[in-house]
């Protein structure tokens, strides 16, 4: 042993989690349970996840008895637009043309940075407290969200995004936001470019940013094939899928992120399987059911291919909350529905895509997802002893169809402590309320008239 390891064995620990149950993972990647376990973190790092009794008399600058609590890896929201929380609620029970153009899109055009900055900072305490330690941003003046993470501690992986009729300025944006912010928050902070969709960033756009991702080493994460209808209606007008569209456009050799693939039929497989880049999907079924969308992301499919399905909740203003718990209930049970076989998607599998998938899938497989030597200590602790969890015969099966985002007591990223017995340490939240109250009236209007892209995907 040399004298730094003798060093690291008798120094006190930065945090010890001790007497809880802890979702491990094997080498296979299958889920399981060690019981009566303790995590130890030094440095931002899980040093170890040992038997409780180990390290009873280990000495720690902090300790959190968890007993009777389950760790589980921080959620991941694989696609959002963190902002939009202020706009929750404001157009219900209308289809997605009408949603854009009536209300969003005018809505938007109205977006300052101390808007975005405000409803950054509500939806991080929100997904804070709902156990998400790391989400996948995707909106506009996105150094206000950067801010924001930096001062919450939160993990985020953030994109600028950009339509063609921004011409060249908005994708330029997005790069220079991009290079920027990449590994910004003492590395907390990975940055992607952010075309917005197919049906909003031209061919020569998105070849350009194709470009660009491959000279910089840049990840890109867009919305494509959002629905059957967005799919219909690119064969009809461009004789190619939306799928096909990114391979044309050379994104398909990149590392790409692709938000929501409802439309993604059968002639996008073989696509999809041939590509170069990590290609991951993010699902969010609850806008899926609310739009009324005939058709949901093909998990199964594209598990086949080795393509990683992360989960996620989109926006607030058309999924209304940003519950990464309900998301994994309803992917298992959309997907039963979807595949007519109740053995798809098991408990199991939906802890996976929950976990190591969704890392996977905002490339970070290599740092978080597992609660395991060596991985970042983005750790949440989930009360199971509620009338709604007890009695426990199938703990997965608890954690995917019986606890809520209201269970979770304890938030830690990076081995930092961001939410404790349901307080927030790191966000104030009354200020932060206040602050977007004053400045909703202003940012509803759509008396203006004005839009900042049009819908006809």
């Amino acid at each position: 042993m040399t004298s730094t390891q003798a060093g690291r064995q008798t120094a006190p620990a930065d945090l010890v989690i001790t007497g809880c149950t802890v979702l491990v993972h094997d080498d296979q990647e299958r889920i399981g349970f060690a019981e009566d376990a303790a995590i130890v973190v030094r440095d931002g790092i899980v040093e170890s996840v040992t038997p409780a009794a180990d390290v009873r008399d280990l000495p720690a600058v902090e300790r959190i008895d968890a007993r009777g609590q389950v760790a589980v890896p921080g959620l991941i929201n694989c696609h959002t637009h963190s902002p939009m929380v202020a706009l929750r609620g404001i157009a219900e029970d209308l289809p997605v043309q009408e949603w854009f153009n009536e209300f969003i899109w005018p809505i938007e055009s109205n977006l300052t940075e101390e808007d975005v900055a405000s409803g950054a900072r509500l939806a991080c305490a929100e997904m804070i407290r709902g156990g998400v330690t790391c989400f996948a941003d995707h909106y506009f003046s996105m150094d206000a969200v950067a801010s924001v993470v930096a001062d919450c501690g939160l993990r985020a992986h953030l994109g600028e995004a950009f339509f063609s009729s921004q011409g060249a300025a908005g994708r330029e944006r997005s790069l220079d936001f991009a290079l920027r912010h990449r590994g910004s928050a003492d590395g907390r902070i990975t940055t992607a470019l952010a075309p917005h969709a197919p049906y909003t960033v031209s061919d020569a756009d998105l070849v350009a940013t194709a470009g660009l991702a491959r000279d910089h080493g840049l990840p890109v994460h867009i919305h494509a094939a959002e629905n059957r209808e967005q799919t219909d209606t690119s064969l009809a007008r461009h004789g190619r899928s939306p799928i096909e569209v990114l391979e044309a456009a050379g994104l398909l050799d990149s590392d790409l992120l692709i938000a929501h693939g409802t439309g993604i039929v059968e002639r996008d497989l073989p696509v999809l399987e041939r590509a170069i880049g990590s290609v991951a999907v993010a699902t969010a079924p609850r806008g899926y059911l609310k739009f009324a969308w005939p058709t949901t992301t093909p998990v199964r499919a594209l598990r086949a291919l080795g393509i990683p399905v992360g989960l996620a909740t989109d926006g607030a203003a058309s999924n209304n909350s940003l519950d990464v718990w309900e998301s994994m209930a309803l992917t298992s049970l959309a997907q039963k529905s979807a595949e007519g076989d109740p053995r798809w998607l098991t408990s199991r599998q939906a802890l996976h895509h929950a976990t190591l998938q969704s890392a996977q899938a905002v490339g970070l497989g290599d740092r978080i997802g597992s609660i395991a030597q060596g991985r970042r200590a983005d750790v949440v602790l989930v009360d199971i002893g509620g009338p709604h969890t007890q009695p426990v015969h199938d703990l997965a099966a608890t954690l995917v169809h019986s606890a809520r985002a209201s269970d979770v007591r304890t938030t830690i990223v990076d081995g930092r402590v961001l939410m404790r017995d349901r307080e927030l340490l790191t966000i104030d939240l009354p200020s932060t309320l206040r602050e977007l109250r004053e400045r909703l009236p202003a940012l509803v209007d759509r008396g203006h008239g004005r839009r900042i892209q049009e819908y006809d995907g």
